[in-house]
């Protein structure tokens, strides 16, 4: 998944702050899990008061998925659209770019990410919201999709793209997340587009010989 704990237009206190939410709440919620410390320990350790938290998330649920998708929907939109249609190979170019900048934006780690993936596994009901927002993502993106590229809505062709760009990402994740592994998500990402079109080139070859 692509977290947004940064939002453009806070400022880098306040960026910060919401960044020191995430993480401090997904480390928490990994050793013990939600119910396991409150809102006011957590903003102890963060450093501000149990009203300042709620000026930057509603619940501790979403300060450990730490996402704000008004945001990034209006970023993926900007994204798209200032760059204009290039043909469909170019489609998973700007969507791994796009995922490498976001992932850059939120300023969080391998621990951090190792931390949230824990606190999903031990908290049924993150991963179920994790799960809605992924599918809500999905379908956002095969729309800008459809959309620069001039296609109708349910073109197949945008919802492949979004369906492999989705394997990507969470290959590029797990690849960073090994023990023992020291590839920054950018290169784990490009590793992974590389790899598909190694495939696809690979398939075509075979379906044009004799």
């Amino acid at each position: 998944m692509i977290d947004s704990a940064t939002t453009p237009g806070r400022s880098d206190r306040m960026a910060a702050t919401a960044l020191r939410l995430t993480a401090v709440s997904r480390r928490l919620t990994a050793e013990r899990g939600l119910n396991g410390f409150t809102i006011e320990e957590l903003c102890a350790e963060v450093g501000i008061s149990r009203r300042t938290f709620f000026n930057y998330f509603p619940s501790k649920d979403e300060a450990v998925i730490g996402m704000d998708e008004t945001d990034e929907a209006r970023r993926l939109a900007e994204h798209f659209t200032a760059r204009g249609s290039r043909g469909w190979p170019a489609v998973l170019d700007d969507l791994v770019e796009f995922a490498i900048e976001q992932m850059a934006l939120t300023g969080l780690g391998v621990a951090e990410h190792t931390d949230f993936f824990a606190a999903i596994e031990r908290e049924p009901r993150l991963l179920s919201r994790v799960i809605g927002l992924g599918r809500e993502r999905e379908q956002v993106l095969a729309l800008l999709v459809a959309n620069r590229e001039g296609v109708d809505d349910d073109d197949p062709r945008a919802r492949a793209a979004v369906a492999i760009f989705s394997t990507l990402f969470r290959t590029a994740v797990e690849r960073i997340l090994r023990p023992g592994a020291t590839e920054e998500f950018g290169a784990a990402l490009h590793i992974s587009l590389v790899a598909v079109r190694e495939v696809a080139a690979t398939s075509n070859l075979r379906k044009d010989r004799p």
